[in-house]
Protein backbone atom coordinates (compact mmCIF):
# COMPACT_ATOMS: atom_id res chain seq x y z
CA UNK A 1 0.00 0.00 0.00
CA UNK A 2 1.31 3.36 -0.59
CA UNK A 3 0.21 5.57 2.38
CA UNK A 4 -0.12 8.80 0.51
CA UNK A 5 -1.50 7.64 -3.30
CA UNK A 6 -4.89 9.42 -3.37
CA UNK A 7 -4.00 12.03 -0.79
CA UNK A 8 -6.92 14.65 -0.70
CA UNK A 9 -8.51 13.11 -3.75
CA UNK A 10 -12.39 13.01 -2.94
CA UNK A 11 -13.47 9.66 -3.16
CA UNK A 12 -17.04 8.13 -3.41
CA UNK A 13 -18.14 4.90 -2.18
CA UNK A 14 -21.98 3.87 -2.85
CA UNK A 15 -22.82 0.46 -0.53
CA UNK A 16 -19.87 1.85 1.65
CA UNK A 17 -21.55 1.26 5.47
CA UNK A 18 -20.79 -2.61 5.03
CA UNK A 19 -18.50 -5.35 3.95
CA UNK A 20 -16.52 -4.71 0.62
CA UNK A 21 -17.36 -1.01 0.65
CA UNK A 22 -16.92 -0.46 4.09
CA UNK A 23 -13.38 -2.23 2.96
CA UNK A 24 -12.80 0.33 0.31
CA UNK A 25 -14.06 3.29 2.10
CA UNK A 26 -11.27 2.42 4.73
CA UNK A 27 -8.18 1.49 2.63
CA UNK A 28 -8.99 5.09 0.88
CA UNK A 29 -8.70 6.63 4.02
CA UNK A 30 -5.24 5.02 5.07
CA UNK A 31 -3.94 6.59 1.28
CA UNK A 32 -5.19 9.88 2.28
CA UNK A 33 -8.42 10.27 0.78
CA UNK A 34 -11.22 12.69 1.71
CA UNK A 35 -14.72 10.43 1.30
CA UNK A 36 -18.21 11.12 0.58
CA UNK A 37 -19.79 7.87 1.87
CA UNK A 38 -23.28 6.78 0.62
CA UNK A 39 -25.43 4.09 1.51
CA UNK A 40 -29.44 3.28 2.70
CA UNK A 41 -28.42 1.74 6.24
CA UNK A 42 -28.32 4.56 8.35
CA UNK A 43 -27.00 3.49 11.42
CA UNK A 44 -24.43 0.77 9.60
CA UNK A 45 -23.11 4.30 7.49
CA UNK A 46 -22.92 6.83 10.88
CA UNK A 47 -21.30 4.24 12.51
CA UNK A 48 -18.75 3.34 10.03
CA UNK A 49 -18.18 7.37 9.45
CA UNK A 50 -17.67 7.79 13.03
CA UNK A 51 -14.43 4.79 13.01
CA UNK A 52 -13.03 6.42 9.74
CA UNK A 53 -12.95 10.49 11.24
CA UNK A 54 -11.21 8.15 14.51
CA UNK A 55 -8.70 7.31 12.29
CA UNK A 56 -8.35 10.58 11.49
CA UNK A 57 -10.06 11.00 7.93
CA UNK A 58 -11.78 13.31 6.56
CA UNK A 59 -15.36 11.67 6.06
CA UNK A 60 -18.67 12.89 5.12
CA UNK A 61 -22.08 10.90 4.49
CA UNK A 62 -25.41 11.08 2.90
CA UNK A 63 -28.20 8.42 3.46
CA UNK A 64 -29.36 7.66 -0.03
CA UNK A 65 -31.34 5.07 -2.46
CA UNK A 66 -29.28 4.81 -5.47
CA UNK A 67 -31.77 3.80 -7.61
CA UNK A 68 -33.28 7.21 -6.99
CA UNK A 69 -31.86 10.05 -9.04
CA UNK A 70 -33.30 12.93 -7.26
CA UNK A 71 -31.83 11.75 -3.71
CA UNK A 72 -28.76 11.11 -5.54
CA UNK A 73 -28.40 14.53 -6.83
CA UNK A 74 -29.12 16.43 -3.37
CA UNK A 75 -26.43 13.95 -1.95
CA UNK A 76 -23.95 15.26 -4.46
CA UNK A 77 -24.62 18.64 -3.96
CA UNK A 78 -24.12 18.21 0.13
CA UNK A 79 -21.37 15.91 -0.14
CA UNK A 80 -19.50 18.07 -2.09
CA UNK A 81 -19.90 20.93 -0.24
CA UNK A 82 -18.83 19.20 2.67
CA UNK A 83 -15.99 17.87 1.19
CA UNK A 84 -14.59 21.83 -0.52
CA UNK A 85 -14.22 20.13 -4.02
CA UNK A 86 -15.84 17.72 -6.75
CA UNK A 87 -15.66 13.78 -6.68
CA UNK A 88 -12.59 13.18 -8.19
CA UNK A 89 -13.12 8.85 -7.58
CA UNK A 90 -16.49 6.97 -7.79
CA UNK A 91 -16.97 3.50 -6.79
CA UNK A 92 -20.44 2.37 -7.47
CA UNK A 93 -20.31 -1.04 -5.15
CA UNK A 94 -24.04 -0.69 -4.08
CA UNK A 95 -25.47 -3.74 -5.08
CA UNK A 96 -28.11 -6.23 -3.70
CA UNK A 97 -28.77 -9.89 -4.32
CA UNK A 98 -32.46 -10.64 -3.12
CA UNK A 99 -32.91 -14.46 -1.38
CA UNK A 100 -36.01 -16.16 0.51
CA UNK A 101 -34.44 -18.67 3.30
CA UNK A 102 -30.80 -18.70 1.62
CA UNK A 103 -32.16 -19.22 -1.95
CA UNK A 104 -32.79 -17.26 -4.85
CA UNK A 105 -36.35 -17.10 -6.43
CA UNK A 106 -36.24 -19.12 -9.58
CA UNK A 107 -36.98 -16.84 -12.59
CA UNK A 108 -40.23 -18.10 -13.27
CA UNK A 109 -41.30 -17.23 -9.70
CA UNK A 110 -39.64 -14.26 -9.31
CA UNK A 111 -42.04 -10.83 -8.33
CA UNK A 112 -41.61 -8.32 -10.76
CA UNK A 113 -41.26 -5.83 -8.01
CA UNK A 114 -37.98 -8.08 -7.00
CA UNK A 115 -36.43 -7.85 -10.68
CA UNK A 116 -36.97 -4.00 -10.98
CA UNK A 117 -35.54 -3.43 -7.35
CA UNK A 118 -32.44 -5.12 -8.26
CA UNK A 119 -31.99 -3.43 -11.53
CA UNK A 120 -32.59 -0.44 -9.52
CA UNK A 121 -29.84 -0.71 -7.20
CA UNK A 122 -27.21 -2.89 -9.24
CA UNK A 123 -27.31 -1.07 -12.57
CA UNK A 124 -29.42 1.69 -12.36
CA UNK A 125 -27.38 3.05 -9.61
CA UNK A 126 -24.30 3.08 -11.20
CA UNK A 127 -25.78 5.15 -13.84
CA UNK A 128 -27.32 7.72 -11.48
CA UNK A 129 -23.76 8.31 -9.59
CA UNK A 130 -21.72 7.91 -13.42
CA UNK A 131 -24.02 10.28 -14.64
CA UNK A 132 -23.83 13.02 -11.77
CA UNK A 133 -19.90 12.93 -11.25
CA UNK A 134 -18.58 12.63 -14.39
CA UNK A 135 -19.40 16.55 -15.54
CA UNK A 136 -17.30 17.89 -13.51
CA UNK A 137 -14.71 14.84 -13.89
CA UNK A 138 -14.83 15.68 -17.84
CA UNK A 139 -14.26 19.32 -17.19
CA UNK A 140 -11.26 18.60 -14.93
CA UNK A 141 -9.60 16.23 -17.75
CA UNK A 142 -9.11 13.60 -14.93
CA UNK A 143 -11.20 10.71 -12.73
CA UNK A 144 -11.56 7.29 -12.22
CA UNK A 145 -14.20 5.25 -12.26
CA UNK A 146 -14.55 1.87 -10.67
CA UNK A 147 -18.22 -0.41 -10.83
CA UNK A 148 -18.82 -3.36 -8.86
CA UNK A 149 -19.61 -6.56 -11.20
CA UNK A 150 -19.45 -10.02 -10.36
CA UNK A 151 -17.82 -13.54 -11.23
CA UNK A 152 -22.26 -14.16 -11.57
CA UNK A 153 -21.91 -12.02 -14.82
CA UNK A 154 -19.72 -14.40 -16.60
CA UNK A 155 -21.27 -17.86 -15.27
CA UNK A 156 -24.13 -19.27 -14.29
CA UNK A 157 -23.91 -19.05 -10.49
CA UNK A 158 -27.01 -20.96 -8.84
CA UNK A 159 -27.36 -19.59 -5.77
CA UNK A 160 -27.68 -16.04 -6.97
CA UNK A 161 -31.04 -14.73 -9.18
CA UNK A 162 -31.35 -14.09 -12.78
CA UNK A 163 -31.88 -10.77 -11.50
CA UNK A 164 -28.46 -10.54 -9.92
CA UNK A 165 -26.11 -12.17 -13.04
CA UNK A 166 -27.96 -10.36 -15.58
CA UNK A 167 -27.20 -6.59 -13.56
CA UNK A 168 -23.67 -7.51 -13.03
CA UNK A 169 -22.97 -8.53 -17.04
CA UNK A 170 -24.56 -5.20 -17.76
CA UNK A 171 -22.09 -3.14 -15.72
CA UNK A 172 -19.30 -5.01 -17.78
CA UNK A 173 -20.86 -3.68 -20.98
CA UNK A 174 -21.76 -0.24 -19.03
CA UNK A 175 -18.13 -0.16 -18.24
CA UNK A 176 -16.97 -0.79 -21.68
CA UNK A 177 -18.71 2.09 -23.01
CA UNK A 178 -17.76 4.31 -20.59
CA UNK A 179 -13.99 3.86 -20.92
CA UNK A 180 -14.59 4.74 -24.61
CA UNK A 181 -16.41 7.63 -24.06
CA UNK A 182 -14.37 9.18 -21.35
CA UNK A 183 -11.48 8.27 -22.16
CA UNK A 184 -10.65 10.95 -24.33
CA UNK A 185 -10.95 13.31 -21.38
CA UNK A 186 -8.37 11.45 -19.34
CA UNK A 187 -10.73 9.46 -17.27
CA UNK A 188 -10.02 5.88 -16.61
CA UNK A 189 -13.58 3.23 -15.80
CA UNK A 190 -12.67 -0.09 -14.94
CA UNK A 191 -14.91 -3.20 -13.41
CA UNK A 192 -13.77 -5.37 -10.64
CA UNK A 193 -15.45 -8.83 -10.50
CA UNK A 194 -14.88 -10.39 -6.95
CA UNK A 195 -15.63 -14.09 -6.49
CA UNK A 196 -16.07 -15.68 -3.28
CA UNK A 197 -15.36 -13.11 -0.65
CA UNK A 198 -15.61 -13.32 2.93
CA UNK A 199 -18.64 -10.64 3.83
CA UNK A 200 -21.87 -11.30 6.08
CA UNK A 201 -23.73 -11.83 2.52
CA UNK A 202 -21.18 -14.80 1.89
CA UNK A 203 -22.00 -16.33 5.57
CA UNK A 204 -25.83 -16.61 4.63
CA UNK A 205 -24.86 -18.83 2.19
CA UNK A 206 -25.28 -22.79 3.19
CA UNK A 207 -21.66 -24.96 4.24
CA UNK A 208 -22.29 -27.37 1.37
CA UNK A 209 -22.76 -24.14 -1.17
CA UNK A 210 -19.71 -22.47 -0.08
CA UNK A 211 -17.40 -25.58 0.61
CA UNK A 212 -17.97 -26.73 -3.01
CA UNK A 213 -17.19 -23.43 -4.36
CA UNK A 214 -13.99 -23.64 -1.97
CA UNK A 215 -12.95 -26.85 -3.83
CA UNK A 216 -13.30 -24.86 -7.19
CA UNK A 217 -11.09 -21.99 -6.06
CA UNK A 218 -7.43 -22.27 -7.48
CA UNK A 219 -6.02 -20.70 -4.25
CA UNK A 220 -8.38 -22.88 -1.96
CA UNK A 221 -9.20 -20.09 0.08
CA UNK A 222 -12.21 -17.12 0.41
CA UNK A 223 -11.05 -14.04 -0.10
CA UNK A 224 -11.24 -10.89 1.93
CA UNK A 225 -12.53 -7.57 1.45
CA UNK A 226 -9.59 -5.86 1.54
CA UNK A 227 -8.74 -7.94 -1.37
CA UNK A 228 -11.21 -6.17 -3.35
CA UNK A 229 -10.53 -2.36 -2.04
CA UNK A 230 -6.74 -2.72 -3.02
CA UNK A 231 -7.85 -3.60 -6.21
CA UNK A 232 -10.35 -0.61 -6.32
CA UNK A 233 -7.34 1.87 -5.29
CA UNK A 234 -5.12 0.49 -7.89
CA UNK A 235 -7.38 1.16 -10.45
CA UNK A 236 -7.34 4.70 -9.91
CA UNK A 237 -4.10 5.13 -9.14
CA UNK A 238 -1.30 6.70 -11.23
CA UNK A 239 -0.04 2.89 -11.59
CA UNK A 240 -2.94 1.91 -13.62
CA UNK A 241 -3.35 5.60 -15.84
CA UNK A 242 -3.11 3.26 -19.08
CA UNK A 243 -5.56 0.54 -17.71
CA UNK A 244 -9.32 1.46 -19.05
CA UNK A 245 -12.13 -0.76 -20.05
CA UNK A 246 -11.19 -3.95 -18.37
CA UNK A 247 -13.13 -6.33 -15.68
CA UNK A 248 -10.54 -7.55 -13.43
CA UNK A 249 -11.00 -11.07 -11.20
CA UNK A 250 -10.78 -10.72 -7.76
CA UNK A 251 -11.91 -14.70 -7.34
CA UNK A 252 -8.36 -16.43 -6.40
CA UNK A 253 -8.80 -18.68 -9.77
CA UNK A 254 -12.92 -19.61 -9.42
CA UNK A 255 -14.15 -20.04 -12.07
CA UNK A 256 -11.32 -18.43 -14.49
CA UNK A 257 -11.91 -17.48 -18.06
Amino acid sequence: MTPHRHHDRIVLVTGAANGIGASISKQYAQEGAKLALVDVNEAALVAHAKALEALGGQVAWSVVDVSNYVQCEKALSDLTASLGGTVDILINNAGISPKKNGEPAHFWEMDPEEWMHVVGVNLNGAFNWSRLVTPSMVHNRLGGIVNMSSVAAKFFVPFTGAHYGTTKAALIGFTRDLAAELGPYGITVNAIAPGRIKTPLMLTANQATNDAILAQTALRKFGEPEDVAEMACFLTSKESRFVTGQTVDVAGGWLMT
